[in-house]
């Protein structure tokens, strides 16, 4: 957020004059960071899956674009709604967490990406205790954030495949 914040164009509360092109590009190569893992980086896939010969044409030419094209707005609040994502943080549960997983019933499949710098696996296996029909499987993928997503990504995708049709019968 302290990214958008910064852009000249903030007005506050989520709001701009104008889409803030300098901190969108910013907030994108801070995202590359964190999007893709450090091993899909060592593997060069950003180089691979892309015309991009090194990885600065790859953040110009194909990671910032697809920043450039979104509302700043769009984005600021989908990190509002990251850190406002507590199913404990109401009347009901008055931020005890472990009560409100505990009040989970439905059967639930915990799908994170091995390599999620954003959702690591460690906090999905934190919630497995408290909720009643769980199963923690994580994704052994080095796509990070992104793992799972299958668009280019077979081997991803198949392992979905497995695990919920696995999990459905």
């Amino acid at each position: 957020l302290a990214t958008l914040e910064a852009a000249p164009e903030y007005l506050g509360g989520g709001r701009f004059s104008t889409e803030p092109r300098a901190a969108l590009r910013a907030f994108a190569r801070i995202y590359a960071g964190w999007a893709m893992s450090q091993d899909w980086y060592r593997a060069e896939l950003h180089l691979s899956g892309t015309n991009a010969a090194t990885l600065e044409e790859f953040l110009t030419d194909v990671w910032e674009p697809g920043f450039l094209r979104r509302p700043a707005a769009d984005l600021y609040a989908q990190a509002c709604t990251w850190i406002a994502s507590d199913i404990s943080d109401n009347e009901m549960y008055r931020g005890d967490l472990v009560r409100a997983l505990n009040s989970i019933r439905a059967r639930v499949l915990l799908l994170p990406g091995r390599t999620d710098l954003y959702f690591p696996v460690a906090d999905n296996a934190a919630d497995i205790p408290h909720l009643a029909h769980a199963e923690l499987r994580p994704i052994p993928s080095i796509w990070g954030h992104r793992a799972g997503s299958p668009k280019d990504n077979e081997g991803d995708l198949d392992f979905l495949r497995r695990a919920v049709d696995g999990w459905m019968r």
